[in-house]
């Protein structure tokens, strides 16, 4: 992951060449401290969120950092882990904006998904289709967070039946915000960015730590039982074995 602040728009890039920039630790490691650097930096206006290469905004974890799990805690550590970046990066006091070209999955979409803006190219692509891959389980913040921003209608489906969503139809849900062209994508994030870094920013920050407080009014249920279930599962070992060895897991339902 690489980090920037120009013009007063931190720049982040996620990238791990050749995994379609999944998060490895060290990736999360180093997310993990960028809210508390842009909060503590005035001169810093927006943050932009982007995939290196052009390839993938980000393809969820890297598969490789499940192969040494073998109970549930591990799994139920890693989503709170996660889960406490996700909600610090919530937290980031400046608009944040996700620029999505190709697949935003799992991790990757959650990302995009705790950001007040997200751009997209007609390619990107947006999921988690844990359920036909490795098996374990999204937590009850994360899913309560894409219920709220594609619907419950929409984030059932695309969960239960494994599916992706074209820019287009997250455009249409609500989840995108606008929908560029590759070559008119540079251009329409500079405009935004100039009406951004030109504001009130006690307005835009106000604005945000209200939008924040709403979603937090809302009474997220406890998940660790589910989550120690299926990260604890055969199933799972089975889904990251397969993964890897690039086939289609045999489910045990254990």
């Amino acid at each position: 992951m690489t980090f920037s602040v120009s013009d007063r728009v931190a720049w982040v890039e996620l990238s791990n060449p050749g995994r379609l920039n999944a998060f490895t630790w060290s990736m999360y490691d180093e997310l993990a401290l960028l809210p508390e650097y842009v909060n503590l930096h005035s001169e810093v206006r927006a943050v932009v969120f982007r995939g290196a290469g052009g390839a993938a905004f980000a393809a969820g974890t890297d598969i490789n950092q499940f192969v040494d799990f073998r109970d549930g805690c591990q799994g139920i550590a890693y989503e709170h882990r996660v889960g406490g970046i996700l909600d610090a990066l919530s937290g980031i006091k400046v608009p944040t904006i996700a620029v999505v070209d190709g697949p935003a999955v799992g991790a990757g979409l959650a990302v995009a998904a705790v950001c007040d803006i997200v751009l997209a190219t007609p390619g990107a692509v947006f999921g988690a289709p844990i359920a036909r891959t490795l098996g374990n389980c999204l937590p009850a913040p994360v899913i309560a967070k894409l219920q709220g921003r594609l619907g419950v209608n929409r984030t059932m489906k695309m969960l239960l039946t494994a599916t992706m969503l074209t820019a287009e139809e997250a455009y249409a849900a609500g989840f995108v915000s606008q929908v560029l062209a590759p070559g008119d994508i540079t251009d329409g994030l500079s405009k935004m960015l100039k009406r951004i870094t030109t504001s009130a920013p006690l307005t835009l920050a106000s604005v945000k730590e209200i939008s924040r407080r709403l979603e937090k009014s809302g009474a997220i249920p406890d998940s660790d039982d589910l989550l120690g279930l299926c990260y604890g599962s055969e199933d799972f070992r089975e889904g990251v074995t397969a993964f890897l060895e690039h086939r289609h897991p045999v489910w045990k339902g254990q």
